[in-house]
Order: structure tokens, then sequence, then C-alpha cells
């Protein structure tokens, strides 16, 4: 594959898929800057994978599969380089972010995804962008029916944490 089309197909890519990258993206990084730094990341193994996209999956299906690998990386990398001082900065920042935000629920569930582990949080995420169980097994490498019983408990934990954000205990 030439460079060229390589380029086309990728900028085709990140044009039609954007959002879908950025809503991975915020599941797994904190701050605007890291955010940034994820998507740089994400941008770069997807202009990779172009010659290996054989078309086997949906374009969004492989990308959400890159993104979603990425961020993982991604996340265990930057776990081993964090003190607590960057802690407390990206808790400000979470804090400061709901105030800006256009609606606080949102932030909540991206607040409850971020304290799952990555392999639940990367099934919610696909839940919320209505993907399949076979889909998802698919993507996850996880049988159906354990997609299911792992969907079925992170709906109990978040409707469970619902209940305490809305009477605020």
């Amino acid at each position: 594959m030439k460079e060229s089309e390589q380029r086309k197909i990728f900028n085709e890519w990140l044009e039609n898929y954007r959002a879908l990258l950025f809503k991975v993206i915020k599941a797994y990084a904190f701050s605007e800057e890291d955010q940034n730094d994820l998507f740089q990341d994400v941008c770069m193994q997807m202009f990779r994978s172009v010659p290996n996209f054989k078309g086997n999956a949906a374009v969004s299906t492989w990308l959400y599969r890159i993104a979603l690998n990425t961020a993982i990386k991604w996340s265990t990398r930057e776990k081993k380089h964090v003190d607590g001082h960057q802690e407390m900065d990206k808790a400000a920042h979470i804090l400061m972010a709901s105030e800006d935000s256009k609606d606080e629920r949102v932030d909540w569930l991206y607040d409850q995804i971020k304290q799952f582990n990555e392999i639940d949080r990367s099934l919610t995420l696909l839940l919320l962008d209505g993907f399949s169980y076979k889909e998802m097994s698919q993507m996850m490498g996880i049988s159906e029916s354990n997609i299911g019983v792992k969907i079925y408990r992170i709906k109990k934990i978040l409707v469970n944490n619902s209940k305490q954000y809305e009477y605020g205990v």
C-alpha cells in the first residue's frame, strides 16, 4: 500500500470516528494533557494498522479495538510513572471539569467507569456504544456468557452508586 493511500484512509477514519476514539480516551485519561497524549498514541497505532485492515470487521469495530488496546497499554505504562503529587493534580482536574461540564451526570458516569478495571471499563464503553455481546466477545476474547455476567455486575454497581450519588450518601 502506498503511503499516500494509507494517509487518505487514516484521515477518513479519523474524520468519521473521532467521537468514538474520544469516548475511549476520556475513560482512560484523566487530564486534558493525558487525553492529548493518549490520542496521539491511538492515532499512531491507527496509522500503522491501516495496511493490516482486511475488512473482516466493521471499521468502527476495528478502530474501537485499536483504541481500547492502546488505552489499556497506555494506562498500564502511566500507572508506573505516577507519584502522589500527580494523583492530586488529576483529582483536582476532575473536580474542575465537573464545574465546567454541560451535564454533570455524564461526568459522574465517566468517573465511575474510570474506577473499573481495564476489562470492565472496556465492556462498559462497548455497551454504551451499542455493541452486541457477540461483538464484544470477538473484540475482547471473552465468551458471550462471561460478557453477560460481567455486564450484569457492572450495571448493578452503577445502579447502586447512582442511588448514593442521587441521595448524596
